[in-house]
């Protein structure tokens, strides 16, 4: 048997080389079983046995320089890990064609993303198959075959990444680097039960990369787990001065315990496959993790999302095309030629009238998030047949991008998981949608969710089981400085505004040490309690420990009065935080609340039965 079968996610690869396994007997393996077994649809160009070696050699030369594997895989992270590479990003020794023979060329250096990736020990091993020019969510716009879904042969992988999402969830490599632009990372994610994770615009750079819509392209990361695709933003992520678009800003680390979560008020699914029932039952998921659902109107998402396509954005594609397309039309794939040649409709004016129109939806898009912390959607709204797409490609496609067009023209980012199976078998996915910066966490709330729903990794049969190393890379976030609340900052009482105003974010519910005495403040409005240290009969007090960005502690400190303040407190298991303390002057005639063992235990005494 070959033994990279059983070799699917990072942690899986990690072990064997750990273990001593070698990466030239590995990869060398994986290579002969792509060439047996992965669909021929799927791929380009595979990286040829030099090619192969050739980056082996160079892996072997830098490994020597490491007293053991353990110190090895510290510095290289990815270390003799294989992935693919969609064919509109350049990979040095691999020419980019972006699906069009006509516009193939030769290349002198790796995208940076890719770059990135094999300075981590990673290796690559083919440009996988999308929809041409990176137009299209169906996946079966290449004159290199049609891939399907890896669950249903008359079913379309979805697109533009179809060739990445497809080998992913095959198992052939454990992550595959796609684009999206208007879903083309989240779409074939949801049709092949893999994730799809879409970094906020301008997180990863783009350098290398042929552009669809260049100011709002992402580098996207298909793989079989999240904990997997976040180790892979974490290494390609950061600004670079060769992409004028990049735009690299460190957002949270965290969510909140409790979320409120909007999803459409009116959910559009199509079909008889039972994306309806699918969607009510990740609904329930979502309110078996304790969040709250809230249902909106999509209708103002709806409208930015109409901007991609029936607007000037097009203008964009045409720009990268137009000297093929004036010389030789008929080198473009029918309806992707359809697709860029209405980039000649629009003019300068109507390029700036969409722009502002943009603007004001950019600007009002943040009262959203003030009713809600992330979006749920359906992926996609139905999961159409190689045959529906032929009888009606373009309206088709439309209705594909009605949950993902208008994320990256708002800056956000989105994380596409898998949700169930619907009727015949087909994968169901959903997509968590989140401000821009919050990728790292939006990826911690993914394995939350990934551990709750348990569904087999992509096509390959294997339960879901979390074997990330606690100590793998994570995406960046923004400093914070941990804070103990202990009365009326607690969450949903009356001053925890304050925090969550700031982007602050309960990090753990928990006690202090057992050395503490909690007062009633007198005359305090909203009311509010009085920590105190002593030295003998002390308790253990119920407090929240909560992130709070370091922008936004000194606006924070402004808002304490005294005779409270920040100190340094002990937890139960005796670490130390900064948190709320009292003066000890300010205590004399207090009422001794220590004996409820907490701020909300004593209101709730105080309470009518």
């Amino acid at each position: 048997m070959d033994p990279t079968t059983a070799l699917l996610t990072l942690a899986d690869w990690q072990r064997a080389y750990r273990e001593g396994a070698s990466p030239r007997s590995l990869l060398f393996a994986l290579a002969a079983r792509l060439r047996r077994d992965s669909p021929a649809e799927a791929w380009i160009t595979r990286t040829d046995d030099d090619g192969l070696a050739a980056q082996i050699g160079a892996l072997e030369a830098r490994l020597a320089k490491y007293p053991d594997r353990a110190a090895a895989l510290a510095a290289m992270p990815l270390l003799g890990v294989p992935f693919a590479v969609k064919d509109n990003i350049d990979v040095l020794g691999l020419p980019t064609t972006a699906a069009c023979p006509a516009f193939e060329r030769e290349v002198w250096a790796h995208a940076s993303a890719v770059a990135q990736l094999v300075d981590a020990g990673a290796v690559c091993v083919g440009k996988t198959n999308l929809d041409q020019f990176a137009t299209g969510l169906v996946g079966a716009r290449s004159p290199h075959g049609r891939p399907s879904s890896t669950f249903a042969a008359d079913r379309i992988s979805g697109g533009s990444s179809s060739g990445s999402a497809v080998v992913v969830s095959r198992g052939d490599v454990p992550f595959a680097l796609g684009t999206d632009t208007a879903g083309s990372g989240r779409v074939p994610a949801g049709f092949n039960n893999i994730v799809g994770l879409k970094p906020t615009p301008g997180r990863v750079s783009s350098a290398g990369v042929l552009p669809a819509c260049r100011s709002i392209d992402c580098v996207s990361v298909l793989a079989l787990t999240v904990a997997d695709a976040a180790q892979v933003l974490a290494v390609i992520e950061g600004a670079d001065t060769a992409d004028a678009y990049s735009a690299f800003v460190a957002g949270p680390a965290r969510l909140s315990a409790a979320l409120r979560v909007g999803v459409p008020r009116e959910p559009l699914t199509a079909g008889d496959i039972g994306y309806a029932a699918a969607f009510d039952r990740a609904v329930a998921q979502l309110e078996a993790l304790g969040h709250r659902v809230v249902p909106i109107a999509f209708a103002p998402l709806h409208a930015v999302a109409e901007l991609l396509y029936g607007g000037p954005w097009v203008a964009e594609r045409h720009a990268v095309v137009q000297t093929l397309l004036d010389r030789d039309p008929t080198a473009l794939d029918p309806t992707v030629r359809r697709v860029i040649e209405r980039a000649r409709e629009f003019s300068a004016t109507d390029t700036f009238r969409a722009q502002y129109a943009l603007r004001e939806a950019q600007r009002d898009s943040t009262a959203l998030w003030q009713q809600v912390d992330l979006l749920m959607v359906p992926t996609a709204p139905t999961h159409p047949t190689h045959a529906a797409i032929d009888f009606d490609p373009l309206g088709a496609n439309a209705l594909l991008g009605t949950y993902t067009n208008f994320v990256n023209l708002l800056g956000w980012c989105a994380l596409a998981l898998p949700a169930g199976f619907a009727d015949h078998g087909l994968p169901f996915g959903v997509t968590f949608i989140a401000p821009g910066a919050a990728d790292a966490a939006l990826a911690r709330f993914g394995q939350q969710w990934e551990a709750q729903v348990q569904l087999p990794l992509g096509a390959t049969g294997r339960p879901f089981a979390a074997t990330a190393d606690a100590a793998a890379p994570w995406p960046a976030s923004a400093a914070t400085l941990p804070i103990a609340v202990v009365g009326a900052h607690l969450a949903g009482l009356p001053l925890n505004g304050q925090l969550t105003e700031r982007g602050a974010t309960l990090r753990e519910v928990t006690s202090t040490a057992p050395y503490y005495r909690l007062f009633a403040l007198p005359n305090t409005t909203p009311p509010k309690p009085g920590l105190l240290r002593v030295a003998d009969g002390g308790a253990s007090i119920a407090i929240e420990v909560w992130d709070v960005p370091i922008t936004a502690v000194g606006s924070f400190l402004a808002l304490i009065p005294p005779p409270l303040g920040l100190g340094s407190l002990e937890l139960t298991d005796g670490r130390h935080v900064h948190g709320f303390v009292c003066e000890a002057h300010a205590l004399a005639g207090a009422r001794d609340v220590t004996e409820f063992g907490g701020w909300r235990a004593f209101l709730a005494s105080r309470s009518p039965t």
